[in-house]
């Protein structure tokens, strides 16, 4: 495991309550170098189509797609450091990074692997410190503390996981402990890569203050324009700001939440289990689709949606009663439809006749610039679910399930 980079302050308070933000480090891009360890320190840029696979040359070396050469409206899923630094960053459009790092090399996505090496990660957390909240593919939160006990100190706990996870992946990942999730999360962003940072409350007015608000996981884009328009940039001023003026700007209950987070307050707990809402699947075009003239792209393109989307559905051990579509036309107008079943389904010719039927209900004159399916109002599957899903096939009959 390489050097860990770890910033601690004392661990003589707030010993009732440790939590910890464990986040992997560039997770998509770290899961490809492994693959391609030869991109190690180069710029790497995640979020093309499959069609930008590195190809195999005769003489054992690969070829990869630069973002030079790239055309489309996809856009960044994630980059490594190294093209972080040329400000290569997620949710970036791939043709705007390629005028910033045009030699970066350019790698499609693989949410399969992702997928497998998130679930590997998490094993791996599980076995030493198993109070785990899920937060999404590379992000948990753990609660340490009753775990404490059986480690020197919470430095010692904290580097047994991140060697747990280094083991049992090959990555990195920073971790930040506090006494609550706010901060936690705070912390782990402080050191990355490969980072543990480990404060108290007492460390907040050092170490937090002087970060940007925009570092307060809740404060988005739209509320640090606001904050700045009040002259609010640093959490600092937001702690000493005048509450009626916080009033004015947001309201009183976000007013309050505003101030409890400045100095470091949360009461927010662990959720160690909580049961999904929805899942769903969708895609971004490389370009506009028309429903007609590119009916059998679009037919495919449908299928393959639902079917995965199924999968995913399969494999969480789900079914659905709520089968819904997103369609974003190239004006980027979103419309979204669903339907409701008489019972809940898991299979991918079901979910295709009920988007299809949903389908039905939108005008498709103008081009596509995005396709999304969903399937919601979920409950665990049972031995009478599974009854029900095999006749699921013939709920609507003379429905449309493509672009007819």
């Amino acid at each position: 495991m390489s050097e860990v980079a770890v910033q601690e302050s004392a661990e003589s308070s707030d010993k009732s309550r440790y939590i910890a933000h464990l986040d992997m480090d560039a997770f998509y891009a770290s899961v490809e170098l492994l693959r391609y360890p030869d991109l190690r320190g180069r710029a790497v840029a995640i979020g093309a189509g499959s069609d930008h696979q590195p190809v195999m040359q005769a003489d054992g070396s690969r070829r990869y797609s630069t973002l030079r050469h790239y055309v489309g409206r996809g856009v960044i899923t994630t980059s490594t450091y190294e093209a972080r630094a040329l400000g290569i960053f997620s949710a970036m459009g791939i043709m705007k990074a390629a005028k910033l790092a045009p030699d970066a090399v350019l790698l499609p996505t693989d949410f399969d692997a992702y997928r497998y090496y998130s679930r590997l990660f998490k094993q791996a957390v599980a076995s030493v410190a198993p109070h785990i909240e899920d937060r999404g593919i590379d992000e948990i939160y753990i609660d340490l503390s009753e775990q404490i006990d059986a480690f020197q100190s919470v430095t010692d706990l904290a580097l047994r996981i991140k060697k747990a996870v280094n083991d049992a992946t090959g990555l990195s990942c920073s971790i930040g402990v506090a006494p609550n999730k706010l901060l936690a999360k705070i912390c782990s962003d402080l050191e990355k890569p490969n980072g543990l940072t480990i404060l108290t409350l007492a460390d907040v007015t050092t170490r937090i203050w002087p970060l940007p608000v925009s570092k307060i996981n809740g404060i988005g884009p739209k509320a640090v324009e606001k904050l700045a328009l009040i002259d609010i940039r640093t959490i600092a001023e937001l702690a000493n700001a005048d509450p009626s003026i916080l009033q004015e700007t947001f309201g009183r209950t976000y007013a309050a939440w505003l101030q409890n987070v400045s100095h470091g307050i949360d009461d927010r707990q662990v959720v160690t289990y909580s049961e999904p809402k929805s899942i769903s699947r969708e895609t971004t075009f490389e370009r506009d689709l028309h429903a007609v003239a590119d009916r059998p792209t679009l037919t495919e393109i449908f299928t393959k949606l639902c079917t995965r989307l199924a999968g995913d559905l399969q494999r969480k051990g789900y079914v659905g009663r709520t089968v819904g579509i997103k369609l974003r036309f190239t004006d980027f107008s979103t419309v979204t439809r669903d339907v409701t079943l008489p019972f809940a389904i898991d299979d991918a010719d079901a979910v295709r006749k009920a988007a299809g039927e949903c389908l039905r209900r939108i005008s498709l004159h103008q081009r596509l610039r995005l396709l999304g399916v969903r399937v919601s109002t979920l409950e665990k599957k049972s031995a009478s679910t599974e009854r029900h899903t095999v006749s699921q096939g013939d709920l609507f009959e003379n429905g449309v399930d493509s672009f007819d």
